[in-house]
């Protein structure tokens, strides 16, 4: 059943309202389909890997050297599959890059908040935020 335009308007200001409270947490919201499609990359690369495992078993019980490279090559491949679908993508880097660039000139302070934590280190970005924190004030909550 599609949304009236009424609701397709709540719904994008209520985006727009999680962008500008935690543009963070929204983004990993956003991209909750291309972790799924990571785990189940991951989840071949731990399958390939365990098949890498059981060639290069059959190759050091057999005198077949060539068949325990093959199963070493696919150990490798198996362990690469399962490193690039568990650590975060490129994908998410661009997602991250539109999702925040459509929220943020409604809220205005979205890429001068990131620049101190990117330049400053973590312990910059703690202290920015604590301020920010700060300055709101007890009417804010």
């Amino acid at each position: 059943m599609p949304l009236s335009e009424h609701e397709q308007r709540l719904l994008e200001q209520m985006e727009q309202a999680l962008y500008a409270e935690d543009p963070k947490f929204a983004t990993s919201l956003r991209h909750s389909s291309a972790g799924r499609a990571s785990r189940g990359r991951a989840a071949l690369g731990v399958i390939v890997f365990f098949v890498g495992i059981a060639v290069l078993l059959g190759g050091a019980i057999t005198p077949l050297i060539p068949l325990g490279v093959a199963g070493f090559a696919l150990m490798m491949v198996g362990a690469l599959l399962a490193y690039l679908g568990l650590r975060p993508g490129p994908a998410t880097a661009e997602g991250d890059t539109t999702g925040a660039g459509a929220a943020q000139p409604g809220s205005g302070g979205g890429k001068a908040g990131r620049a101190p934590k990117a330049s400053g280190g973590f312990m910059r970005g703690l202290e920015d935020r604590w301020q920010r924190r700060r300055e709101d004030g007890p009417g804010g909550n």
